[in-house]
């Protein structure tokens, strides 16, 4: 069985310090390219999600062969949902 002993104490001490600060350096230079990296890959998985999507559309689109118009009339505007009658109320002297 070993003793603890003050030295070995300070050694390891000093020696998380260090693992610290060394971190905490090489967090400062390589995160931001990790960050960047990231950042583009899922911008990259973005614009394969809308491409796949507008050609699916497209496709689609392209499949329908029947093309509906509905002319609609000016003239007979669409009537507004009725709530209630309109009552025209008179003022009294």
């Amino acid at each position: 069985m070993q003793e603890a002993s003050f030295s070995n104490f300070i050694r390891t001490v000093f020696y998380v310090i260090m693992f610290y600060y060394l971190f905490k350096f090489l967090a400062r230079l390589f995160l931001p390219m990790l960050v960047k990296k990231a950042v583009e890959k899922a911008g990259e998985s973005f614009q394969k999600q809308q491409q796949y999507a507008q050609d699916a559309a497209w496709k689609k689109a392209q499949n329908n062969d029947e093309i509906i118009y509905k002319e609609t009339d000016a003239k007979n505007p669409r009537e507004t949902k009725k709530v209630g009658d309109y009552v025209d109320y008179e003022e009294i002297d």
